[in-house]
């Protein structure tokens, strides 16, 4: 019997709508969203998007509700259960990281403190969703 794996993510349904849109209103072909972590602001770490224009054998997919995200190699220890929401307010709208491995946030909002998993919680966390 094949086991299925954990997603490193999933996303809300209002996330999925907005990946979906953002594909749908490209200029040239997406395969989906790519996302990742990378050194930056004041707390350490910031998230970052970008299109992927094709999916390279072995990176890691997350297809939910429809649409196709890509996780960057290197992110994937710290993204593992993260959720994906996309929130819209009176001044600003963008995608939110509901994420239990970040640790603080800069007051701004625009960097966080992620620990990623050793190997043996991304084990339990596999598991986990057995």
């Amino acid at each position: 019997m094949i086991k299925e794996l954990p997603k490193v993510m999933t996303l809300t349904q209002k996330a999925a709508d907005r990946v979906h849109t953002i594909i749908e209103a490209s200029q040239t072909p997406i395969a989906g969203l790519k996302i990742g972590v990378k050194n930056g602001g004041c707390a350490g770490m910031e998230y970052t998007l970008d299109y992927a224009n094709s999916i390279e054998p072995g990176v890691d997919v997350v297809e939910d509700k429809g649409v196709k995200v890509v996780i960057d190699p290197k992110a994937i220890l710290f993204l593992l259960g993260t959720e994906m929401d996309y929130e819209v307010s009176k001044l600003s709208s963008g995608f939110v990281f509901n994420n239990p491995n970040q640790t603080s946030a800069c007051g701004c909002g625009e960097s966080v403190e992620i620990t990623p998993l050793t190997s043996e919680q991304a084990a339990q966390f596999s598991s986990i969703t057995k």
